[in-house]
């Protein structure tokens, strides 16, 4: 559920739309057939376009922080292709804000190996006493037009009908459910016991950030997700190469079966999954690939891409726009989505490769969106 932007601040209220900033789709709707993933053929050396990459520090420095992995840095290709060998499932096609591919470097860094737990995520919410987005009650004062019984403190969670449906309107698989947080991620009735190693979800950028600075870290910047996230792999379509299968085994938490009615849970997991389920890639990283969509500390823009290309060379270290803007929504303050999710399918939304893009308005969290975390190593 998108949320407005009111005195700079981005404040939740239940009666707005729920939209294309959580990320499932990136604005683009498309109709397809159901089916299931088919192995595609590896590539071999980098796509077209794609130049190999260059890594920067390989060995780690010393005193590794708990939890993370070193990400040695380098110069690589940034941005997506379309597996244009399949192009009879439109929800594989990458999308043009992921365009066009360019060079950047990116300094080493330390990395999360994993999104941020439940169980991590608590010990911050102990010590500080921190309340998400989600549990905020929405103020009169702040949407004076609204109905006072609109102002309730929840989120957006994923509702799949009990049947088929066309895909071009995604109201009919999600709901702004109240109380739903990130302790309640499906609502009042739902609970994280038991389920500690399992991602933090319903968690609005600003969480994201508080829990970071909390931690001694920060969020990455999208070369850096990318770069990490590629593993050292260049012009693939997925961190682990160009099949999503491998060996005959699942890669990534996604969706399997008809999108959103049926979920089969082929790859053992229906819904979200606890952390490091599937291999790493090859920097040690887990679930770059499906399970919940990662904040990203940069501002969204689709153009963003063509204005590092226009400047030429390498760029360095980027950080990203100035500013948001999306077309779909210009009024809406959004932070870039990496990743994919558990709710991704060839039938719709492919985003588990590698060099696509998602997007979110900064105060909606979702069931299926959470984060990891960077550091730079003490010098």
């Amino acid at each position: 559920m998108k949320r407005p932007v009111s005195a700079g601040r981005g404040i939740k209220v239940a009666v707005i739309a729920i939209s294309a900033v959580i990320g499932i789709g990136g604005g683009v709707l498309y109709f397809s057939k159901p089916g299931d993933p088919v192995p595609m053929a590896d590539a071999g050396p980098p796509a077209a376009g794609f130049v190999e990459t260059v890594p920067g520090a390989p060995n780690p420095p010393a005193g590794a922080p708990e939890g993370m992995v070193w990400i040695p840095g380098g110069e690589f290709s940034m941005g997506a292709r379309d597996p244009f060998d399949r192009q009879d499932l439109v929800g594989m096609q990458a999308t043009t804000d992921s365009r066009p591919i360019h060079r950047v470097y990116v300094d080493g860094f330390w990395m999360d190996a994993t999104e941020v737990t439940n169980e991590q995520f608590a010990r911050f919410v102990k010590a500080t006493k921190y309340v998400t987005v989600a549990e905020r009650v929405p103020r009169q004062e702040d949407f004076p037009t609204a109905p006072p019984e609109n102002l309730v403190a929840g989120s957006v969670v994923f509702s799949p009908p009990d049947h088929p449906v066309p895909l071009n309107y995604h109201f009919q698989w999600w709901a702004y459910v109240k109380g739903a947080d990130w302790r309640h991620p499906l609502g009042p009735e739902s609970s994280i016991e038991g389920k500690e190693k399992f991602p933090v979800v319903q968690i609005a950028f600003e969480d994201a950030e508080a829990y970071a600075k909390w931690a001694g870290k920060r969020l990455p910047t999208e070369a850096e997700w990318e770069f990490a996230a590629r593993g050292g792999l260049a012009g693939k379509l997925y961190p682990w190469g160009d099949e999503f299968t491998k060996d005959g085994k699942w890669m990534a938490n996604s969706h399997q079966g008809h999108f959103p009615d049926v979920d089969t849970g082929a790859d053992s997991f229906v819904g979200v999954a606890a952390v490091a389920q599937f291999p790493a890639n090859g920097y040690g990283l887990y679930d770059v690939g499906g399970n919940v969509w990662e904040w990203i500390s940069d501002w969204y823009r689709p153009d963003y891409y063509g204005e590092l290309a226009a400047a030429g060379g390498v760029a360095r270290n980027p950080t990203g726009p100035a500013e948001s803007f999306d077309p779909s929504e210009p009024g809406q303050a959004k932070k870039v989505h990496r990743g994919g999710s558990f709710l991704c399918t060839d039938q719709y939304c492919s985003r588990y490769m590698v060099g696509t893009r998602g997007k979110g308005e900064v105060s909606t969290g979702t069931n299926h969106l959470g984060f990891r975390c960077v550091q730079k190593p003490i010098t």
